[in-house]
């Protein structure tokens, strides 16, 4: 059953019945069936309201800036304070270096609790490195002195991640102060290098992934669909991001004297550009949509269900409309189509007043997000190759790819699932709908394929949180209906039956 705000419609994943784990016994027997466990937990929860937030507000004060190499001290700092805290509440945890091949990577957090025979084994991922606060002057706050402001937190990280991730933190804490124990078992996995790649947890990935083996991966680094209406995220687009370069004459030229007969690198790289899509904003690189799958009506009608305007959202954005591939409606393009964006442009005098000159060099970063059974290798084969079939003489030209990952694309049919939509509903009060995000993480679809668990993206997040830009910030009633949440996550996924679990 698919459910969206206001109303039910049937959808093209059924409900799939989930089985209670009955090996872990009579007291983690499904919520319905004892509301006191529920109940004790969630009050510990209320009583905790106002520590939990200080908590989250310390955590907020340490600039973990993993792109800043001044900040390096400062990502020992927040991952020692999430060690200590997990250990704090009962968990076995460490921090673990970077390995060699990655020297100046920063480092990962784990932590356990006990293994819980007959039921799963949990993964949570989180990542507690956050963006450069740069505008610094755009901000209305310090961005690292937490303050809270009509119902939220505003601070560099509050959403992006570390709001979410304590979520999870402190409904394992609930959970080991009431009981003394969990449903499930539950393994979590923090690392600094999420805003930079990930080069120290892929490593580790690669090293000794059996340590992080699991059932279920559970991720809230997302958004929900609007205020009030969560979601579970089923898929990401993938990215191939680009720089290209082309340089021509050897030095800068008087355009008066050159113009007109030596080729402007700066022309050339707007022509070249300009090329890759064409008038009905589709990427017009021979081959580009070979792989890609068409709309179903069935997900074309769900997407349909959803309440949104598209109005409202180019209005709260600022713009009076936008553009895109032509026959699509705005969710299509941004969750199930590939786009090309320009994310830079560097070329000539950019000073004060006029200056005359053909520059000898331009250079562009742009991205093709992609969506399922894209390859993104593939992709950057077939834009070299069009790159260079257009480039104009005069010009020599370097097309370098500086990040890429697959789309990833989650089956609905899971009692994972099915788990997470009980728990949400008891969290927030309403049912959750189903979203792909246009947005791609790239790390979970290593986890995905090295651990080969499912994962679920469950975020507590909004759109309008602005987690890249000045003034991030986190409403802390979705804070806490998040821990709520949480809480009522792992009694749910405890009732999920697996095979072998430890």
């Amino acid at each position: 059953m698919w459910l969206i705000r206001g109303g039910t419609a049937r959808g093209p994943w059924p409900q799939v019945k989930v089985h209670a784990a009955t090996s872990i016994g009579p007291q983690y027997r499904r919520v319905k069936e004892n509301p006191r466990l529920m109940r004790n937990i969630e009050k510990f929860i209320r009583d905790n309201v106002p520590r939990f937030e200080e908590v989250l507000c310390d955590f907020l004060r340490i600039p973990s800036v993993s792109a800043d190499p001044r900040h390096r001290e400062d990502m020992v700092r927040a991952a020692e304070w999430l060690r200590k805290y997990l250990e704090g509440i009962g968990l076995d945890a460490e921090v673990i270096r970077p390995p060699g091949s990655v020297p100046a990577g920063h480092p990962l957090v784990y932590a356990e609790s006990e293994a819980v025979p007959g039921a799963p084994t949990i993964l949570v991922y989180g990542h507690y490195d956050v963006q450069p606060a740069d505008p610094l002057e755009e901000w209305s706050s310090p961005p690292f002195e937490p303050t809270r402001r009509d119902g939220y937190l505003v601070a560099r990280g509050a959403s992006d991640d570390k709001g979410q991730l304590l979520t999870h933190v402190f409904s394992t804490e609930a959970w080991l102060a009431v009981y003394g124990k969990l449903p499930v078992k539950l393994k979590f996995l923090f690392e600094g290098e999420e805003e930079i790649g990930s080069a120290t947890l892929s490593a580790y990935l690669r090293q000794d992934p059996d340590r992080l083996a699991c059932d279920c991966i559970v991720i809230s680094d997302t958004a929900q669909f609007s205020p009030g209406q969560p979601a579970i995220t089923y898929a990401l687009r993938g990215i191939a991001y680009f720089q290209l370069e082309l340089e021509g004459p050897k030095t800068d030229l008087h355009s008066g004297q050159y113009g007109g007969a030596v080729t402007n690198p700066a022309n050339a790289l707007v022509m070249m550009l300009g090329a890759l899509v064409d008038e009905r904003g589709r990427v017009a690189i021979p081959g580009f949509y070979e792989a890609v799958r068409p709309i179903s009506e069935e997900e074309r009608q769900m997407l349909g269900l959803l309440p949104f305007d598209e109005d409202v959202f180019f209005e709260r954005l600022g713009v009076d409309g936008g553009s895109g591939e032509a026959g699509f409606t705005v969710l299509e393009r941004l969750w199930v189509r590939p786009s090309f964006d320009i994310s830079g442009l560097t070329a000539g005098y950019q000073g004060a007043g006029a200056k005359t000159i053909i520059p000898s060099r331009a250079t562009a970063k742009f991205s093709f997000r992609l969506v399922p059974d894209q390859d993104p290798k593939k992709i950057a084969l077939l834009a070299e190759e069009y790159l260079r079939k257009i480039c104009p003489p005069g010009i020599r030209m370097k097309l370098a790819l500086l990040a890429q990952c697959p789309a990833l694309a989650l089956s609905l049919r899971s009692p994972w699932v099915d788990a997470a939509r009980r728990a949400i509903e008891a969290g927030f009060g309403c049912p959750p709908v189903f979203v792909r995000s246009g947005g791609s993480i790239p790390i979970i679809n290593q986890l995905y394929q090295s651990l080969r668990a499912y994962v679920l993206l469950v975020g507590w997040g909004q759109e309008s949180d602005n987690a890249h830009g000045p003034n991030e910030r986190f409403s802390l009633a979705d804070f806490h209906r998040g821990i709520r949440t949480s809480c009522h996550l792992w009694q749910e996924l405890a009732n999920v039956e697996v095979k072998d679990s430890e």
